[in-house]
């Protein structure tokens, strides 16, 4: 008891000195212009729940801005600023400059950390929320969506109520948690918590690219994977998916409750609330919990239940090889069925495919029609089962649930249904026998009527088969031997009458561009719906291999930021490619263009290179095969009514299969002042030479300079090499172009200079993937050193010191490659 009435005392001692220190900085309770480190500052919620300031963590006396709880004796860090970057004394001072920018400077005046405020504010000023938010907004705005900028966007550790935690996929800020280094360093750890967007989002922590534990995804009811979510005294949870934002959130049911969301530096995740009573923070549950949580444990077609021993087994009719499970009686296409699987945590969805409208009935005919798809699932189990879940590869991450409400459909061999194939047919010989009762009867009454339409069919299909023999005529026509081989075109085709009517007979009033392939002209259908039409010249150099090649890669790709293929028409010597219509162009059209190029402001620019990464990362990682686009520049990046990016133009594009990463070839194809050294020199070419061609975009953007053709008084260098020598002198800012000097935000201008340098480097194997560069765009991690660019000026030295002119002969930057001999 004596110990209880210690313990409070403590606690009110603590609120004292806590109120006593928000007293003495009653300036910066409502609103922050500066804090002072060696004045002792502290700005406070209005409801005196959390406190910014600068602390120090044991151990240790470098110094930080973060959140903490104001009313918490154990100080208790929320959000860190500074994190990789610590003050080395109490010098600092936090204020907001004239444009909105919140700075934190050291003794020298030094900018040691700044937010990415990138709208320009007239009176700009911070706060505090009492949600823990330190927001950025205009004096007189108070609007809830009013925020120029805020931490909340940019979370540490700790997740707190009502914080997004996902990806907004229009902008592709990524919300997610890192943990500290240790409990003394709040620098950046080993491990990640976020939302994988990759197929179907589910929840991850990694540690580094590894992938330590999966919750899995949201089914309706809850995350699949933890029980530990469902219903609770302390909060609700929910998951909202939509074209613009995926993103997880919980609210707490007694505001009063202090409750949060914490990575540890370890690699767990643990839900905590601070408890009055014995003054300490109590544990909610923590995961992962058990040896079943860790990620894939069992292999492939393997659960895990941590109650049984041995704690893997394989599914029913799926037997023990190696380290995963194989179908005990393979699997023959069409003669397949399905078992379900009830009380199963969804399957990993990172390669999955998903529909959210449509019936299972549906997702379970798409299944089968498609050999490659092993399993579905529902996607919402809220009222029912609804919407439809794919997988085309093993199923990983399996673990048996204390709830049967999930189910998981496997396809099996038709043979493995046994005895539930037998009963169902037995069921349905009784049924077809009544069948047959009433159709006889109705067959002898209404036999008139079936003969005239089985005439009617007849001269239907008669008309249609001939159709279809003479298409398939004018088709052979301009077809190789080879191509007849190939997969047929799963894509709707288009009449030549109709393309013909919609582009006024390929009038000259209609063209919008040229490229390789033909001339490029704007359409109307009788729909009304805007068509682009690629129509191949006779003089091309990309024939049918190129024609075909663009169908096989972009008829099935769906991503947002890559160009949407409508349909095809094959007739007689014609090739045409449908696309839908970009009202604003391609982006070249903007940023060469002095005028134009004013036209695209600074968060248009990161919009868009944002877009064109999300891209890549589907192409190259996404996408059913690893697909490297090799013609990536600003002419095939196409914009849409809303300035939306979307790569375009995939004739020469290549898909890797299995666990191949390069490929080589004696025909460089590609346009000059994007192409990589390794892919120009020795005709190798990988995912790296993408993210090559994507770091001379960036800084293209950014600089409103061609990296071709690039002219300096001072030197010889092309773009990049006069990027990357501005940028080692530190003066990366003289690059920007004049049309975004102004309304640009400084440091993330020079960080995305610095992206762009890394992607650029001469050995591949030193760039970044494009998933590390989603990651480097929408976070603020500190960014490795970038070494000197690949083809960086006019002519390249040997190393033995001899000039090579094997980049010196490329001086065009508009044309696209067909044929050239690597040495």
């Amino acid at each position: 008891m004596m110990k209880s009435f210690f313990t409070f005392l403590l606690y009110c001692c603590f609120s004292v000195v806590n109120n006593m220190v928000a007293s003495t900085a009653s300036d910066t309770i409502d609103t922050l212009q500066s804090i002072s480190d060696n004045k002792g500052d502290t700005m406070v919620s209005s409801d005196e729940t959390y406190a910014l300031g600068f602390f120090s963590p044991k151990n240790t006396t470098n110094r930080y801005i973060g959140i903490w709880y104001n009313k918490v004796p154990i100080q208790t860090v929320v959000w860190v600023a500074n994190k990789d970057n610590p003050l080395t004394d109490s010098s600092g001072v936090l204020k907001v400059n004239a444009t909105g920018i919140l700075i934190l400077l050291n003794r020298n005046k030094e900018v040691i950390w700044s937010s990415n405020t990138t709208t320009p504010a007239q009176d700009p000023v911070a706060k505090l929320l009492d949600s823990g938010n330190l927001v950025v907004q205009e004096r007189n705005n108070n609007r809830a969506d009013g925020f120029l900028w805020q931490s909340f966007d940019y979370p540490s550790d700790t997740l707190l109520p009502g914080q997004k935690f996902g990806v907004n996929l229009v902008t592709g800020l990524n919300r997610f948690l890192t943990s500290w280094k240790s409990l003394d360093d709040p620098s950046h750890g080993s491990y990640a918590y976020g939302l994988d967007i990759h197929g179907y989002p589910q929840l991850f922590i990694k540690d580094g690219s590894t992938k330590r534990f999966r919750f899995g995804s949201w089914n309706g009811v809850q995350v699949s994977g933890v029980a530990q979510l469902t219903e609770n005294p302390i909060f609700i949870y929910e998951f909202s998916y939509s074209q613009e934002e995926a993103y997880f959130i919980y609210e707490l049911i007694n505001s009063s409750v202090l409750h949060r969301l914490r990575l540890t530096p370890d690699g767990f995740s643990h839900r905590t609330t601070w408890s009055y009573e014995k003054m300490e923070w109590i544990t909610f549950f923590h995961i992962p919990a058990d040896y079943c949580d860790y990620y894939s444990q069992c292999g492939a077609y393997a659960s895990c239940n941590v109650n049984r021993s041995p704690k893997c087994k394989c599914l029913d009719k799926f037997v023990q090889n190696g380290t995963n499970c194989v179908r005990r009686t393979s699997l023959n296409c069409h003669e397949d069925g399905f078992l379900r699987y009830p009380g199963l945590k969804l399957p990993d969805t990172d390669k999955s495919w998903f529909d959210r409208t449509i019936s299972l009935d549906d997702c379970r005919i798409l299944c089968l029609k498609n050999c490659s798809c092993t399993a579905y699932a529902p996607l919402d189990i809220s009222n029912g089962a609804r919407g439809c879940i794919l997988w085309f590869e093993g199923l990983m991450d399996l673990k048996e649930l204390n709830s049967s409400l999930q189910d998981v459909y496997v396809r099996v061999a038709k043979t493995e249904l046994g005895s539930i194939e037998v009963h169902n047919s037995n069921k349905s010989n009784t049924r077809h026998k009544q069948d047959a009762i009433i159709i006889s009867s109705t067959l002898v009454s209404f036999g008139a009527l079936v003969s005239c339409l089985a005439l009617i069919f007849y001269k239907w299909k008669t008309r249609q088969r001939s159709r279809n023999m003479r298409r398939n005529k004018e088709t052979q026509a301009g077809a190789t031997n080879d191509d007849q081989h190939e997969e047929d075109i799963d894509l709707p085709l288009f009449d030549i009458s109709a393309i013909s009517l919609a582009t006024n007979n390929f009038s000259t009033d209609n063209i919008l561009g040229k490229g390789g392939f033909g001339l490029v002209y704007k359409g109307i259908l009788e729909d009304g719906r805007e068509i682009a039409v690629k129509r191949r010249s006779e003089n091309s150099t990309q024939g049918l291999k190129e024609f075909k090649n663009e169908v096989k890669h972009v008829s099935k790709l769906q991503h947002r930021n890559l160009v949407k293929l409508l349909g095809c028409c094959i007739q007689a010597t014609e090739r045409l490619l449908i696309y839908e219509f970009m009202p604003n162009k391609s982006l070249d059209f903007f940023i060469f263009d002095e005028q134009k190029s004013k036209l695209l402001n600074w968060p248009t620019r990161l919009h868009i290179i944002n877009g064109i990464a999300r891209g890549l990362l589907y192409l190259h990682q996404d996408s059913r095969h690893r697909i490297v686009h090799r013609d990536l520049k600003a002419a095939n990046i196409l914009l849409d009514a809303e300035m939306n990016p979307k790569v375009s133009d995939f004739g020469l594009a290549r898909s890797f299969g299995g666990n191949e990463v390069e490929a080589s070839t004696q025909n460089v194809v590609g346009t000059y002042g994007y192409l990589s050294p390794e892919y120009v020199i020795d005709g190798v070419y990988s995912t790296k030479s993408d993210v090559f061609s994507f770091g001379v975009l960036v800084l293209e953007i950014v600089s409103g300079k061609r990296n071709r053709g690039f002219n300096h008084q001072d030197h010889h260098f092309n773009l990049l090499g006069h990027a990357w020598r501005l940028f080692t002198e530190g003066k990366g800012y003289e690059i920007v172009c004049d049309a975004i000097r102004d309304t640009s935000n400084i440091s993330a201008v020079l960080r995305l200079i610095h992206i762009g340098l890394l992607c650029v480097q001469q050995n591949p194997d030193d760039r970044p993937s494009m998933s590390t560069v989603v990651l480097m765009l929408s976070s603020e991690a500190s960014l490795p050193q970038s070494k000197m660019p690949g083809f960086f000026t006019e002519r390249e030295m040997g190393g033995d010191g001899s000039s090579s002119s094997s980049y010196k002969v490329f001086s065009n930057n508009d044309f696209t490659v067909s044929l050239l001999e690597a040495r």
